[in-house]
């Protein structure tokens, strides 16, 4: 137990070097504006049963529409969807995305800080029916109209409410 707490700090300077370097992928080649996709919570979309399916049919409407789709999964993404761990390369890959657009955080922690960081470093919106209110006070942003993109499916179809 010591080992692990003693090792903590690092652990942390780690994961903030991490997502400092993701962030940097995605800033290159950054012409179109930025919108997240909060990968977690849309592959549970269509029938709440986790598929990828959601959220590629998500991707070429936002790219038609002149946005750069970035993606963020939680950690256990992969076991939920194929019942093993797949990282960003696997995931991007079966999304259609480039590997700097999806991003899986490690093991051990929450996605929705590296996607609340995310949006703010790139004044992105972002697509989910999560209401992040417990994020509310240190991202008071999430207030702001049309930052936070609802979505689902009605009648076996796709909508998106993205005005």
């Amino acid at each position: 137990m010591d080992l692990f707490f003693d090792s903590l700090p690092l652990l942390i300077l780690l994961a903030l070097v991490y997502l400092l370097l993701v962030l940097r992928r995605w800033r290159i080649g950054r012409a179109r504006p930025a919108i997240l996709i909060d990968g977690s919570n849309v592959m549970h979309w269509r029938d709440n049963t986790p598929s990828l399916e959601p959220v590629i049919e998500i991707v070429a409407p936002l790219q038609a529409a002149g946005f750069r789709p970035g993606v963020v999964f939680d950690a256990n993404a992969g076991y939920k969807l194929e019942g093993r761990y797949r990282d960003d390369a696997v995931l991007a890959r079966r999304i259609g995305l480039p590997e700097a657009q999806v991003l899986v955080v490690p093991k051990g922690q929450p996605a929705d800080p590296t996607l609340l960081a995310a949006a703010r470093e790139f004044d992105a919106r972002i697509i989910t029916n999560d209401r992040f209110r417990d994020w509310e006070t240190d991202h008071p942003e999430l207030r702001l109209p049309g930052r936070l993109i609802r979505g689902g499916y009605r009648n076996g179809r796709l909508w998106l409410e993205l005005d």
